[in-house]
């Protein structure tokens, strides 16, 4: 088991090390090019900032794959099976189409129909679901087209799914991150626990995915330098829907050796351990459900199903009055929780205590999402020791006291520069988001709602 971890490793250092060190330089290449689009109505960042942070994660996906090729325990996946054509394949595609979107904000119609091609592309070259085990039913055989109508479905939905949630810096990446470590101990479970060759793929994309992620992660994180922009996000969502369909649809129920008695039983036996129908789309449980959330509002609201707007849950972390690194870590907590609790119940579906860890942190998720609505405040001889936003906020009269006390000559010329008559105190100027001293919540405005919603540390990419 060791030899195979250290080809694992090396194939993940090796993609992270190239996505970090291209990301510098299609840095420079963006602003060379001119893709730092205006800051638009919808978007909240403060200055213009380079997108095309795809190319440096197609290059770290193409050294990955070069990597493993030449190692002896991962050989065999080339050899073996055409799905790592089938990935690369599909990726160029989806990445060209990025690239062209992130440089000149190409139809939202059109990049729907670049994601089926694409989608149609892996499935041509044999990445496609074969079977499905149903509970209740059994293992279904799937015809050649309800298996690329299901291949194309769950490659658009993932992608989108991805690219609804790149809205602030760090939070794709991370999210997908997560979902990627994840998936790759169920998959590697599967090959080295259950000796099936045939989740090998699944268990090298992964890998190859949480290099991507990790490398580009230092360039992304707030404040970010750098956007990966659609060629990214659509890319490692395709990445990542194609392990979901490979270990889906390749491994065969009958290579699990647990069926007993009749094939219904044997599904419904076989379903707590052979659930990559379902990790997936627990692995991307809150941004589908982002995106769901985004369609019908928008249709409620009369407008197309793709057309951005300021109402995704990133957007709402801010308004309740989380800062813009407590709002991703927020998202990274209930990431890993569902993913890794998915994972944790496939391996151990009996355990009582893995159910009762997974409804104590989901407690725990709660108290910190609702944590700005009763932030408590710290005594006055603590006041010094906790951040900002824990401390008392002191009222502010002296300049009313002034003019009380002051001489009558004195009290005029406040009253002008008050710009109004009778007033008590000179209006405070607000606090802009980022400056030093500022913590939490106090650096992007009230708690409630904000009196500008465009002044956040957020973006929707």
């Amino acid at each position: 088991m060791g030899q195979p971890v250290r080809d694992y490793l090396l194939t993940l250092c090796v993609t992270a090390a190239v996505t970090y060190l291209l990301t510098g330089p299609v840095r420079k290449f963006a602003i060379a090019v001119g893709a730092m689009p205006a800051i638009r109505a919808r978007d909240v960042h403060r200055e213009p900032t380079p997108r095309l942070g795809g190319i440096a994660m197609f290059g770290g996906l193409c050294a990955g794959l070069i990597v493993a090729d030449h190692l002896a325990n991962l050989d065999g996946v080339f050899d073996l099976s055409s799905e790592p054509r089938a990935l690369l394949s599909g990726a160029a595609l989806i990445w060209l189409i990025g690239v062209l979107d992130d440089k000149f904000e190409i139809d939202a119609l059109i990049k729907l129909g670049g994601q089926m091609i694409a989608a149609a592309v892996m499935v041509l070259q044999g990445l496609t679901i074969l079977w499905l085990p149903i509970p209740g039913v059994g293992t279904v055989a799937l015809t050649q087209w309800q298996g690329t109508l299901l291949t194309v479905a769950l490659v658009v939905i993932t992608i989108n799914a991805v690219n609804f949630v790149d809205g602030l810096d760090g939070l794709a990446a991370g999210m997908v991150l997560i979902a990627s470590a994840a998936f790759f101990l169920y998959t590697y479970r599967l090959w080295y626990g259950h000796t099936i060759e045939a989740a090998a793929p699944a268990t090298l994309f992964t890998v190859i995915l949480m290099g991507m992620c990790l490398g580009f992660l230092p360039h992304n994180m707030h404040p970010a330098r750098i956007f990966m922009g659609d060629s990214g996000s659509m890319l490692i969502g395709l990445v990542l829907a194609a392990g979901a369909i490979s270990v889906t649809g390749q491994v065969d129920p009958d290579t699990m050796k647990i069926f007993e008695g009749s094939e219904r039983q044997a599904t419904h036996a076989m379903l707590p351990v052979f659930i990559p129908l379902l990790l997936p789309l627990t692995i991307i449980a809150i941004p589908a459900a982002d995106l769901v959330l985004a369609i019908v509002r928008r249709t409620w609201n009369g407008q197309s199903p793709f057309a951005a707007d300021r109402g995704h849950l990133h957007h709402r972390l801010l308004e309740i009055g989380h800062s813009h690194s407590r709002s991703v870590l927020i998202m990274y907590f209930w990431s890993a929780l569902i993913a890794f609790g998915a994972v944790g119940y496939s391996v151990h579906s009996a355990s009582m205590w893995i159910v009762l860890v997974i409804v104590g942190l989901s407690a725990l998720g709660l108290i910190l999402l609702l944590m700005p609505r009763f932030t408590p405040r710290a005594p006055l001889w603590a006041q010094r020791i906790v951040p900002p936003r824990y401390r008392r906020r002191r009222r502010v009269e002296e300049p009313a006291a002034a003019s009380e006390e002051g001489p009558e000559d004195q009290r005029e010329p406040l009253d002008a520069q008050m710009g109004q008559e009778g007033a008590e105190a000179p209006p405070r100027a607000p606090v802009a988001a980022g400056v030093s001293g500022v913590n939490g919540a106090t650096a992007i405005g009230p708690r409630s709602r904000f009196s500008d919603r465009r002044e956040t540390d957020s973006t929707r990419r």
